[in-house]
């Protein structure tokens, strides 16, 4: 690919971005209504280490828990996000026609994820925000470059979970969305979000291993709740690396497939 080319695509991706913010400008008091829910529940969990029944209230648990749901925000956000963006289309009935369109498929995807991780980083810093403010959260010891670094790194992996996922909404205009909070379920039960990976069962606890989630919650707890120094938390980085260069791939090959399907046989027209 000449240079001219690889400038066209990326100004085309960045053209995906735009149009998904403005899809956000357009329903921007449902985006309001949703964050602000996102927040009464992330403070509702974070209550549950002050004044859970038998157990002392501890401030080391209220951040445990409270780091969980941010982190859980953050992941579910660029999960769903990827997926929206195809059911967006299906919606209104563009895709096909985004399909047949002279750009490649992974302009597409790339533009929709870049605007996944963003919108999910925003979100997570205003749920910050909010929490810190309400709980007075003590956090002059945390390695924030540490933990973004880590969040950065989750995010690639996330995206090609989500372009997995992604399929779904290709395949049924009606309920395909909703189908991919199956995968994020699967996630939340086995990745530690709220309580340690050893608190599964025996044979649950090497699929734990297998989730990008896991380490994410791992490394980004030692950066905030302990202060480790970012060189401690490379080990987990590097497994989010390496887990990124096999899932994005794989993401974008199964999204291919399904969009190759869902054109021959017809799934893509807007019936409903």
């Amino acid at each position: 690919m000449s240079k001219a080319e690889l400038w066209r695509e990326l100004r085309a991706s960045l053209a995906f971005v735009e149009r998904n913010v403005n899809l956000s400008r357009r329903y921007l008091g449902w985006e309001v209504v949703f964050l602000v829910y996102t927040v009464v529940n992330t403070l509702s969990i974070g209550l549950i280490g002050v004044g859970a029944p038998g157990v002392p209230a501890d401030a080391r648990l209220v951040l445990y828990l409270l780091t969980g749901a941010l982190l859980w925000s953050f992941l579910s956000v660029v999960f769903t996000e990827v997926g929206q963006a195809v059911q967006w289309e299906r919606w209104e009935g563009t895709i096909e026609y985004t399909f047949m369109a002279p750009i490649r498929l992974v302009t597409y995807l790339s533009g929709n994820s870049l605007w996944a991780v963003g919108y999910a980083t925003l979100r997570t810093v205003v749920l910050l925000l909010a929490t810190a403010a309400f709980f007075r959260l003590d956090l002059s010891r945390a390695n924030a470059p540490g933990a973004a670094l880590v969040l950065v790194a989750s995010g690639l992996s996330f995206v090609g979970l989500g372009l997995v996922a992604s399929v779904l909404p290709l395949l049924s205009t009606e309920k395909g969305a909703q189908a991919t909070n199956i995968f994020q379920a699967v996630l939340l039960l086995i990745s530690g979000v709220y309580y340690d990976v050893t608190a599964l069962p025996a044979w649950l606890q090497p699929l734990a291993w297998l989730s990008p989630a896991t380490y994410t919650l791992r490394a980004t707890r030692a950066a905030l709740i302990d202060g480790a120094p970012t060189a401690s938390l490379l080990p987990d980085i590097l497994r989010l690396v390496a887990m990124a260069l096999v899932l994005a791939p794989l993401g974008f090959f199964v999204f291919r497939m399904g969009a190759v399907y869902a054109l021959r046989t017809g799934k893509l027209k807007r019936n409903g």
